[in-house]
């Protein structure tokens, strides 16, 4: 029977530690969503919503709101009034749709990123250009959402990248997982039924109708490959270029050529 060891190491650090619990990895998506919407604080009232920012600004770990250019920068960072100011940095463009979006210092959003909540964003991670997040979204310390990458009901855990032309739907990335470019992860089977596993002789219902993959600690993916709904790969496994994986359960150190 699989464990948590199979695919992650500590978590510890990670705000979704407690989602975990379950028998399975992929219970956690059921419960990401009011997870979220229970942690997440209404973002300030002075960052517009609905529509894009008009300037660009570093959004406090307080929750003040400072156009940019306004500060200084100097090496260490950025200074207000002669005071060093911690933050984020919400760039002119970027679309905030909902006010259940919280970002710790450090994380940077790009113009014309999309971001639906509730999303969770850890420190220093990159929302880049173009990126589209459709909330229940929670991304640990050093993650990546890239250009033109579509997230939603997913959680990436520490040093996670999805950085180039990918799709992650109802999905897990372990920590240090990277999806090369043009990665799927898709989530629905054509006839939209219940994702059911065969998991060393014994079929497990997911209870999951949309259920993408779950990579364990070190996974890579290699350019344009596919994951089908159901992928369940233990820590440290790669996906070769071009190749499509799953659906099923593949164990640690697993190379899928």
């Amino acid at each position: 029977m699989i464990k948590l060891v199979d695919f992650f190491g500590s978590l510890e650090k990670e705000k979704v530690a407690s989602l975990f619990e379950g028998q399975f990895p992929w219970e956690a998506l059921k419960k990401l969503k009011t997870f979220l919407n229970d942690i997440v604080p209404p973002i300030p009232k002075k960052i517009p919503l609905r529509c894009p920012l008009p300037e660009t600004v570093l959004l406090t770990v307080e929750g003040e709101v400072i156009p940019l250019k306004d500060l200084e920068f100097e090496e260490e960072g950025y200074y207000f009034k002669g005071e060093r100011v911690e933050g984020a940095i919400l760039m002119a463009g970027a679309f905030l749709g909902s006010e259940k979006i919280f970002f710790e210092k450090g994380v940077k959003v790009e113009p014309f990123a999309m971001i639906e909540g509730p999303a969770y964003f850890s420190q220093n991670t990159e929302i880049r250009q173009g990126a589209y997040v459709r909330g229940s979204v929670y991304t640990g310390a050093g993650c990546v959402v890239g250009h033109t990458t579509e997230v939603k009901n997913s959680i990436f855990l520490a040093q996670s990248k999805a950085a180039h032309f990918a799709y992650v739907g109802d999905s897990i990335l372990g920590a240090q997982v990277n999806l090369g470019a043009g990665t799927k992860l898709a989530n629905l089977k054509f006839n939209k039924k219940e994702i059911v596993l065969n998991i060393e002789g014994e079929t497990i219902k997911t209870g999951l109708r949309k259920f993408g993959a779950i990579l364990g600690d070190g996974c890579q993916t290699g350019c344009n490959s596919v994951l089908q709904p159901g992928t369940v790969l233990g820590k440290s496994s790669f996906v070769f270029p071009g190749r499509v994986a799953g659906p099923g359960f593949f164990g640690p150190f697993t190379k899928i050529k």
